[in-house]
């Protein structure tokens, strides 16, 4: 099974505990590849290639648990930032060949089933909703995948997908949070950055 977007089910592990929240400026980041400008809100930390690491192959556990097959995961990650535990905004990229990867809204499609029917499966509990639409950041349409979670502790988790072509990379940024304030940060930031 190849699938192209996979940051979203680290929620799957939850992590325990909580850590504090540093303090930092804000960070504007350039990307080349894909002539990309965002800047990072206030009090947003990086988080490690290696900590980042061992929540998406938690993911990746759930999803082969779910569905009995092998994931293969080839996307590389462009940044990652967080701010406490449960809030997070990451921003990747692979290759996605038509000719052998298929028709790519198709592939949109099948991603955002396999999200929902991993955590309804994984989380029996919990109430998820999700809502699939195009939206518009710097005039460049991204399919954009939304789900929110209940949990039965009353907590409420946010998970944003938006994901476009760029020639052979699709290129995704992903958020995920618990925390209101902090989403509406990370999303204004996202649809605020812009592309050249």
């Amino acid at each position: 099974m190849r699938i192209s977007i996979l940051s979203t089910l680290f929620f799957l592990s939850f992590l325990p505990g909580c850590t504090g929240q540093a303090k930092t400026k804000p960070e504007t980041l350039y990307n080349e590849d894909f002539k990309w400008t965002i800047t990072i809100p206030e009090n947003f930390i990086n988080v490690s290639p290696q900590e980042w690491a061992k929540m998406q192959d938690k993911g990746l556990d759930a999803v082969e648990k779910t569905f009995g097959e092998e994931v293969v995961n080839q996307s590389k990650v462009i940044f990652v930032f967080k701010n406490a535990d449960f809030n997070y905004l990451e921003a990747n990229y692979q290759l996605f060949n038509v000719e052998t990867d298929g028709d790519y809204l198709e592939s949109c499609k099948a991603v955002n089933e396999i999200l929902f029917e991993t955590f309804k499966t994984q989380m029996p509990n919990a109430k998820i909703d999700s809502i699939s639409s195009i939206e518009k950041i710097s005039n460049l349409d991204f399919q954009t995948f939304k789900m929110k979670i209940y949990f039965p502790n009353g907590m409420t988790m946010h998970s944003i997908m938006y994901s476009r072509l760029f020639e052979d990379r699709e290129f995704s940024v992903n958020i995920m949070y618990v925390d209101e304030r902090q989403g509406k940060r990370m999303i204004e930031a996202w649809t605020k950055s812009t592309f050249e």
